[in-house]
């Protein structure tokens, strides 16, 4: 196919070869298979800031770091730089979480490279060779739904330890690889130590988990691995392999009507962004 003109650049620099086919449009990117001498990877080509659907929260942005005062001054007032620097601080924290997840062991895409807003990474594939279907696109068994949930928790905590939560968690963006899920779509990572709504996103993201697994094998529907894994990395007690029981006793105490609220917000939502997910995919 005709290389569209932000891959043309990689293609000019040599960094690709050909343009095989585009493989999905995103909220926040597309993606298109690619050739690399001997090797076929995949390339996110991040859409501008006016064309995306997922917004860039101030809980997910809280923290992040900037090159220097003038431009966190400047992402502050909302200036012509200012945009710029937001946009690129979004999509180089995908790629610093890539690194670092895959530095730690997660199951995420391996990358290659960053260049003028097109991220370079590794093809996932089924057992086939052809490109991983989401987890929302297959059918499982009651079995395979709690080795696949197990696997995932495992890679939460993983994650975790790393000081990285995804924060966007979904059966949308994890792919079924050859040897099990790999997870995906990482712009909205966030640090867990310098994010006040870290404990709040990681726990969304393990209910989305549970939840969807839950259809298929309900007996995960009891179960709190959020508020466990949450309570050992408080504690300094979470590690890749700790024991994980799925269970957790609340203690009484003063509600935060506050992040309750936050809460059911997110959930309504997220149910909105689901629905809407589940009708582009049809």
């Amino acid at each position: 196919m005709k290389a569209p003109k932000r891959l043309q650049t990689l293609i000019d620099e040599g960094l690709i070869d050909s343009v095989l086919r585009q493989l999905m449009s995103g909220k926040e990117a597309m993606v298109f298979v690619v050739r690399c001498g001997d090797e076929t990877r995949c390339a996110k080509v991040y859409k501008d800031a006016t064309e995306r659907s997922f917004r860039q929260a101030v809980d997910y942005t809280e923290n992040r770091k900037v090159k220097n005062s003038r431009q966190a001054r400047a992402m502050a007032k909302g200036t012509r730089f200012g945009r710029e620097a937001t946009e690129a601080a979004w999509q180089s924290a995908e790629v610093d979480a890539l690194y670092r997840l895959a530095g730690a062991g997660v199951r995420v895409p391996k990358p290659y490279n960053f260049f003028e807003g097109v991220l370079l990474m590794e093809l996932v594939v089924d057992a086939d060779g052809a490109a991983a279907p989401r987890l929302n696109d297959v059918a499982f068994t009651a079995s395979e739904a709690r080795s696949h949930h197990a696997s995932l928790i495992r890679e939460v905590v993983r994650m975790l330890c790393a000081g990285v939560v995804h924060g966007d968690l979904s059966e949308f963006n994890i792919l079924l690889a050859a040897d099990g899920p790999v997870i995906i779509d990482l712009p909205q990572a966030i640090d867990a130590a310098g994010n006040n709504h870290a404990k709040r996103m990681l726990l969304r993201d393990v209910e989305n988990l549970r939840h969807f697994f839950g259809r298929t094998a309900p007996e995960l529907l009891a179960t709190d691995f959020g508020h466990e894994i949450w309570s050992l990395y408080e504690t300094g007690a979470l590690a890749p392999d700790v024991p994980l029981t799925g269970q957790f006793v609340h203690r009484a105490g003063p509600v935060d009507t506050g992040s309750v609220m936050r809460e059911i917000d997110d959930a309504r939502l997220e149910d909105a962004e689901r629905r809407l997910r589940m009708q582009q995919s049809r």
